[in-house]
């Protein structure tokens, strides 16, 4: 389990480290063994990582992971056929600077693009910045067993591994009064209409088992 975060935004001014320091820090439980931070030169996109180690414990994998130059990742999960789909990607000229399975789904994004999301075994979300497209991509597993939420409004997109995360900077709570009816009444903690809603009009959640760009 780890802690993932980030802002996009044409407005330079809304990307920053202190907002995103703020997002890693409430999310800390979910990743004590460390945290990152990444901006990139346009200061238009920025993500934040509190990390678990599991299968790379050195500093090589460490988060956000930046790759060829022009991806970085952040990713919460485990890929279980990472070494099956290392192989596959090693014969086709990628190489590896890591034992991680964050630099494998680095890898299948630039080798299948968002194709990528059928050929891994796991439990995982994750969020890929795309420097020279200049583009955010964002999965998440088929069961939804990684959670990834986010709010979008006119000037950014802010997303995380949980709300509260996003409601350290600002982001208002505001009752979806929809979905409390339907919980109160019939018990339903999701819209069967609209996976992608939550308790708060304002923070919605990517459905599992499901991409966005």
């Amino acid at each position: 389990m780890c802690g993932i975060a980030g802002i996009i935004s044409p407005n330079p001014s809304l990307v920053e480290l202190p907002l995103l320091k703020k997002m890693a820090d409430i999310l800390a439980h979910r990743g004590p063994d460390g945290e990152g931070f990444w901006i990139n030169k346009k200061n238009t996109a920025g993500l934040a990582h509190r990390r678990l180690s599991v299968i790379d414990l050195t500093p090589a994998a460490a988060q956000p992971m930046r790759y060829l130059d022009r991806y970085s990742i952040v990713y919460n999960g485990e890929i279980y056929n990472y070494p099956e789909l290392k192989k596959d990607l090693q014969k086709a000229g990628y190489s590896f600077a890591s034992a991680s399975d964050t630099e494998v789904l680095l890898a299948a994004y630039d080798c299948y693009h968002e194709r990528c999301v059928q050929y891994l075994d796991g439990m995982f979300s994750f969020a890929i910045w795309d420097e020279k497209q200049q583009t955010l991509f964002m999965a998440r597993d088929r069961f939804g067993e990684k959670p990834f939420y986010y709010h979008n409004s006119k000037d950014a997109f802010y997303f995380a591994s949980e709300m509260k995360a996003l409601w350290a900077i600002g982001i208002e709570k505001t009752a979806e009064h929809k979905m409390l009816l339907n919980y109160l009444s019939l018990g339903n903690v999701q819209n069967p209409s609209n996976k992608a809603a939550t308790f708060f009009k304002n923070i919605l959640s990517l459905p599992p088992a499901h991409y966005a760009i």
